[in-house]
């Protein structure tokens, strides 16, 4: 009689417990920029710059920060190509251009020393209907400014396909 108790309680917790139902979903649909997307907007980026006389490095990566698409102009210096990663793999991490982070990571021991980082204007996150898809980064203008000048024409070029995206 003894189990009695003991089997009355394993249900009570087991009742009482958090249980995974079909308000939590067990899995989670993420939306991904397409490579072909991708390699439109870097293009349009680097357009951009041409248009202005200036030969950039273009990279555009996905929500994780992973390099889809990576172009240098012809004359572009090499440095160009990391720069322009490491501002779009910033832009996707803290969701919001580079050029608005500028001054924000300033002190000797903050967030804005880890490797990989860069806090200067030219990196822009890529978002559909709410969600982040991925960011781009330039380098090689003058400035940040016609960096992000050149990003955000990038993204103008596939914007539609971005507001209309079914997800």
């Amino acid at each position: 009689m003894r189990k009695l108790p003991l089997i009355a309680a394993g249900c009570a917790v087991l009742f009482a417990s958090p249980t995974i139902a079909a308000e939590e979903p067990v899995i989670v649909k993420i939306p991904r920029l397409t490579v072909e997307a991708s390699g439109k907007l870097a293009h349009a980026a680097m357009e951009a710059c041409r248009k202005q006389g200036i030969q950039i490095g273009v990279t555009v990566v996905d929500r994780s920060g992973d390099a889809m698409v990576v172009l240098r102009d012809t004359l572009a210096p090499r440095i160009t190509l990391e720069i322009s990663k490491q501002k779009a793999y910033t832009a996707v991490n803290f969701n919001a251009a580079t050029s608005a982070m500028v001054d924000r990571f300033t002190q000797p021991f903050s967030v804005g020393k880890v490797e990989g980082l860069v806090f200067s204007a030219g990196g822009v996150p890529i978002e559909a209907a709410g969600n982040i898809v991925g960011a781009v980064g330039v380098s090689g203008a003058a400035t940040g400014e016609q960096d992000e000048a050149c990003a955000r024409a990038g993204i103008q070029a596939i914007q539609f396909e971005l507001e209309t995206a079914g997800l």
